[in-house]
This record gives C-alpha cells, structure tokens and sequence, in this order.
C-alpha cells in the first residue's frame, strides 16, 4: 500500500486558506488609523503645548504658568486654548470614531480574530479606565496623573465609551 506525502506548502493547502480574508489595508483602515492617531495626537499637543500649566480650573487650583510667569497664559494655538476641555471631546471623538469604523469587515479588525480582539480590547481598556480612575485619580495626588486630572468625573464617560465602542465589534462576532 503506498501513501502519498503531503504537501506542507501553506499556499497549496487548501485547509490554511481563509475564505473571507480581504486585503490587509484598505481605505477604511486607513481612516480609521488615522482618525485615532489624530485623535490621539489632539490631545497630546493640547495636554503638553496648549493647556496651562495648572490647568484651566476650578477655585481650589491657581491658574499660573511658571514658564511664561503669568497667570492662566495659553501657550500654542489659540483657537485650541479657547475650547479648554472640549478637546478632550475632540480627541476621544476621533478616537471612538476611528475605531468604529474599524469594526467593518472590510479592515482586519472587523474579521476573524480581529473582532475578538477589537471588542474584549475595548472592554478592558474601558474597565481599567474607570479602574484607574477610581484607584489614583481621586486621591490626594490625583492631579499627578494627565488627563485624568482634568477630566474629573467625565473619566467615567470615557471609560464607558470605550465599552460602548466594544459592542459595535461585539455585534461583527460570528
């Protein structure tokens, strides 16, 4: 009796060939990139070049700028420093958005494993969201930890927003 060998070439097997693979980057993924590097990049350049240095507060916090000496002097762009919170919008907005769109079967994360990934990474980023908040940022040095320190309460919003951004990748799972 004589057996053939099989062929253990990835490509000539047919078992090893994914049926509703698409393309690794399409149009869509690519938005999606960068919608939440921007998003991500917004808040950055707000945090560190725009905001003042003891934030734009409440009565406890003085609002002093040590570099410039002055009180409450935005430094960068103006336009940013007149939204002063709202930024934060802006840049969890990108972010979330970009990530919807990346629950599409069209991007990686919209397919196979990726829907997995795409929807328990939310869920965990949420829950250590809130977590983190919970643990450090209501503390007596809460206001050591960015952005955090300027979101207060609204920290829990993010933190259920990143769940709420799980559900649309829950909803791709197969």
């Amino acid at each position: 009796m004589k057996f053939s060998r099989p062929s253990l070439k990835r490509s000539d097997n047919a078992a090893f060939k994914d049926p509703s693979s698409g393309p690794m980057f399409s149009i869509r993924f690519l938005v999606s990139l960068v919608l939440m590097l921007g998003g991500i990049a917004w808040m950055a350049y707000y945090y560190i070049g725009v905001r003042p240095v003891a934030g734009f507060g409440d009565d406890d916090k003085p609002l002093f700028d040590l570099d410039a000496g002055k009180e409450g002097v935005v430094t960068g762009w103006q336009l940013m420093g007149d939204l002063q919170e709202w930024n934060y919008l802006i840049g969890f907005g990108a972010i979330m958005l970009g990530l919807m769109i990346a629950a599409h079967p069209s991007t990686p994360l919209g397919r196979g494993r990726g829907v997995v990934v795409g929807m328990l990474g939310c869920f965990v980023l949420g829950l250590l969201w809130i977590c983190t908040y919970y643990v450090v940022g209501t503390g007596d040095h809460a206001q050591d930890l960015a952005v955090f320190n300027d979101l207060e309460q609204k920290n829990l919003f993010v933190g259920i927003a990143f769940m709420a951004v799980g559900f649309t990748f829950a909803t791709k799972w197969e």
